[in-house]
């Protein structure tokens, strides 16, 4: 323990056997061709969509879209969770919601949480909550086509879209699929931020989806005594990643070991905090902007 010291298109590539890559060319010739979004539900209500995503798993990524969907909802908004991360569980974990969606020939009905936040995830899906999802890349991009036009998001101000880590076959679906009004990105403090970061960055423009700014998770420890806090990661290099590419950082999101016993209890929303401000705020105007 730490002590206190006071591309997203199908190219054309060469074989392995040619020695030869996917060409910069290749890439970016897909930002020349239009998304080709989807129309949600007829009967859904959704005014904003934000996208919540990360360059490499383990970052905290889902635990950052919970606290945006339960600080967002302190505030008055109706919000939604999109899980498009289909194979992991966190999101239902985290507002300990258990059990199966309902749907009628109308369309698929989301759960909600104990204070009406409503979430639609494959974990929500399965008869046995701890199988686990063997399904090729196809598949999973249909599905997460179908939780956006197949669901019944009911007077939503924001959706919340929780994406699975890299620039796979997901979030290339959600980026052609969905309209996104904002993209925030999450990362950690180490050193690798920059070039992951860069490769997720890259991806986005490539399909014109603006990143609205960074949340970095993990940034710090807070000593219990004196409330000196502790990189034990290292000062964080978001910041730095941030400034080159003239996109705000705006969150430092600490290690709070209290928060995890809460996310692990499935009692998310009975935790009382301020954490995300800069965040919230960005996700407010947006809100704002669009009213």
């Amino acid at each position: 323990m730490a002590s206190c010291d006071s591309c997203g298109s199908r190219q054309n590539c060469s074989s392995a056997s040619d020695g030869g890559n996917c060409s910069d060319g290749a890439a970016a010739g897909s930002q020349n061709s239009s998304p080709q979004f989807q129309q949600h539900h007829e009967l859904a209500d959704i005014k904003t969509v934000i996208g919540v995503c990360s360059g490499k798993g383990g970052v905290g990524k889902s635990m950052v879209t919970s606290l945006l969907a339960r600080n967002l909802m302190k505030k008055g908004y109706t919000v939604g969770i999109l899980d498009a991360d289909i194979t992991g569980p966190s999101i239902p974990k985290a507002f300990g919601l258990k059990g199966m969606l309902k749907g009628q020939e109308q369309g698929i009905f989301p759960a909600q949480s104990h204070n009406g936040v409503q979430i639609v995830s494959v974990n929500l899906m399965l008869e046995n909550p701890e199988a686990p999802v063997l399904w090729r890349g196809p598949i999973i991009s249909n599905i997460v086509k179908q939780f956006w036009t197949d669901v019944i998001w009911d007077g939503l101000d924001v959706l919340l879209i929780d994406m699975p880590p890299g620039t796979g076959d997901v979030p290339l679906t959600v980026f052609q699929s969905i309209p996104l009004d904002g993209l925030f990105m999450v990362s950690t403090p180490q050193d690798l931020v920059s070039l992951i970061v860069k490769k997720a960055r890259n991806m986005a423009l490539m399909m014109n989806v603006k990143i609205t700014g960074f949340i970095e998770n993990m940034s710090y420890v807070e000593c219990d005594d004196c409330d000196h806090k502790i990189e034990i990661f290292g000062p964080g290099k978001t910041q730095a990643a941030a400034d080159e590419m003239n996109v705000p950082l705006f969150d430092r999101q600490p290690i709070d070991p209290k928060l995890a016993q809460v996310i692990d209890a499935g009692q998310l929303e009975d935790f009382d905090n301020d954490y995300l401000p800069g965040a919230i705020a960005a996700v407010e105007q947006i809100i704002k902007s669009k009213s």
